[in-house]
């Protein structure tokens, strides 16, 4: 019985570092046998690491034979690495389509199975370009704001240098324009660069302190035809974080939001709903957390239009006639200075934006 347990002691020490990974790993011995299998696959089959350990992994797929025979070509030196799309069985559940990377170690007993569910690739694949375009966003809005604001400015002074030698009334109302627009566009300069100039504050977050007073500021401003509903699991704990930062990220969306139910409003049928859950074992942005923050901030009006819905996080795209389409851009800004994740999920009548954000 020691002897058996030994050689898995031994692997769980030595590979201990794959239950950082949010892919699913597994290593197995050239006749299939399971030496090791990390927490995500732990989690994905559904069953204890004890059990999986010492059981035949091909068995754990619906075709078992293709990766018996990925095994049998490791082990022979045919091939470095294996890729293949199957299917995993999981206990209670539907398989789950996953792609199949099987990989030589340094010793001939041992194979690495890594394991990428394929619903779970596409979404990473999916953050990494939201990132990306998020970055490359924040960079082109900071130098093109630079870029507008030395001009701008030379543009007021002439204005106002002209206005001082004019004495016909009609002409001053001409500089009054265009110093009235230079201090528009001044505004709008002075909000694009707002998060790369505020220092980033750090404390203690009670995120339904957050909920609360979002709640109170949308109250006063649309105080009737709106119904407000507070979701919250009051466990969630305390995290460090901005919390001014996040307050305006959720009123951001919550006002967006209000703005698109001027009709449900006007009619006393709109309805907001903020809601708070604990996400455990979730991964995002190429990283798996034990836990993290789910924050829904939902809606019952008319959805976010097909036009502009792969691109409402990008600066100056609004939906609605006179909106500076800037409130979601620093949302997403704020949420991604905390490390976290923002999505959007919207059909006519249900629009829900989920904050995910990594808690201690």
């Amino acid at each position: 019985m020691a002897s058996a347990a030994a050689p898995a002691a031994s692997a769980a020490v030595r590979f201990q570092s794959f239950d950082l990974l949010a892919t699913l790993v597994a290593v197995v011995h050239g006749n299939g046998a399971v030496l090791f299998a990390n927490a995500a696959l732990e989690d994905a089959l559904g069953i204890s690491r004890r059990a999986i350990v010492g059981s035949h992994f091909p068995d754990s797929f619906t075709e078992p034979a293709h990766l018996q025979n990925g095994l049998q070509g490791a082990g022979g030196n045919q091939f470095a690495a294996l890729r293949y799309d199957a299917w995993l069985k999981r206990l209670n559940h539907e398989a789950l389509p996953v792609h199949v990377i099987v990989t030589q170690t340094e010793r001939a007993d041992e194979i690495i199975v890594e394991l990428l569910p394929l619903e779970q690739q596409a979404r990473q694949d999916r953050e990494e370009r939201l990132s990306e375009q998020a970055q490359s966003n924040k960079e082109l809005i900071r130098n093109l704001a630079h870029e507008i604001k030395n001009p701008l400015g030379g543009i007021r002074g002439a204005a106002q240098l002209l206005e001082m030698e004019m004495e016909s009334r009609e002409l001053i109302e001409y500089t009054q324009v265009i110093i009235h627009e230079a201090d528009r566009l001044q505004t709008l300069v002075d909000r694009l660069l707002a998060p790369h100039r505020r220092p980033h504050l750090v404390g203690d977050v009670n995120i339904h302190e957050v909920c609360e007073r979002v709640r109170s500021l949308i109250l006063a401003e649309f105080p009737k035809g709106l119904k407000v509903v507070r979701d919250y699991d009051t466990s969630i704990p305390e995290f460090r974080g901005d919390r001014e930062q996040l307050i305006q990220t959720v009123l951001n969306i919550a006002h967006n939001a209000c703005q698109a139910l001027v009709e449900q409003i006007t009619q006393g049928q709109a309805c907001l709903t903020f809601r708070t859950r604990i996400a455990r074992q979730t991964t995002f942005g190429k990283q798996r957390y034990r836990l993290a923050l789910e924050l829904h901030v939902i809606d019952n009006g008319p959805g976010v239009p097909d036009s502009i819905k792969d691109r409402i996080f990008y600066p100056l795209v609004s939906g609605r006639e006179g909106g500076s389409g800037l409130g979601l851009t620093l949302a997403q800004t704020f949420v991604q200075q905390h490390h976290g994740l923002i999505e959007c999920d919207s059909v006519p009548g249900h629009t829900d934006f989920k904050i995910l954000i990594p808690l201690p």
